[in-house]
């Protein structure tokens, strides 16, 4: 029960520390051009991932198998690893990377129990069988479940209100450049 109780009160305040934490990424960045460069490929490569899964997703309605869910149970999270490291890239800074580590080993682990529960709630002969074929978070490159058929679909990202977090990167990667212009 304890576990269960610090598992949601981890999932409510991770939007928040993720919020603060990228106020503090960019008042500690020191962006060159180079560690900009590679860290918004690495950020995009993020955002492309999040983008492929949030346009299979249909939330607590049926189990996500298709696209990016063939590889990994968890693509929106590890699109949020390579968003984050393409941050960390960016910033050019070992303040940054402390800050990403602490935030992504305190969160993630708990974010992740708790859906894998929550799926085992909603379709537990379903996600038992996807579980044995398709690892947790790192992929694996060779297909690991049956797609369902379900293609990717614009609709669906637009209602899983992914545009939000494509949003928020330009507006963080704008002030990154805009500092980068600013202190050199």
């Amino acid at each position: 029960m304890a576990k269960t109780n610090l598992f949601k009160l981890l999932g409510r305040w991770r939007v928040r520390a993720g919020s603060l934490s990228l106020v503090l990424v960019l008042i500690l960045a020191r962006p060159t051009p180079r560690s900009f460069s590679i860290g918004l490929a690495v950020c995009l490569m993020g955002i492309a991932l999040r983008t492929w899964a949030a346009g299979h997703l249909r939330k607590e309605k049926e189990l996500a198998v298709s696209g990016p869910y063939q590889y990994t149970r968890n693509p929106l999270y590890l699109g949020n690893l390579f968003v984050g490291s393409g941050v960390v890239l960016g910033a050019h800074s070992w303040w940054v990377v402390a800050i990403f580590v602490f935030y992504f080993l305190l969160f993630y682990p708990a974010v992740i129990q708790r859906e894998r529960a929550r799926m085992k709630e909603l379709f537990p002969e379903k996600y038992e069988a996807y579980g044995k074929f398709v690892p947790l978070f790192f992929p694996r490159f060779k297909s690991g479940s049956r797609s369902n058929g379900i293609a990717f679909s614009w609709a669906r990202y637009k209602k899983n209100k992914e545009y939000r977090g494509l949003g928020a990167g330009c507006v963080f990667w704008a002030i990154m450049l805009a500092k980068m212009l600013l202190t050199r």
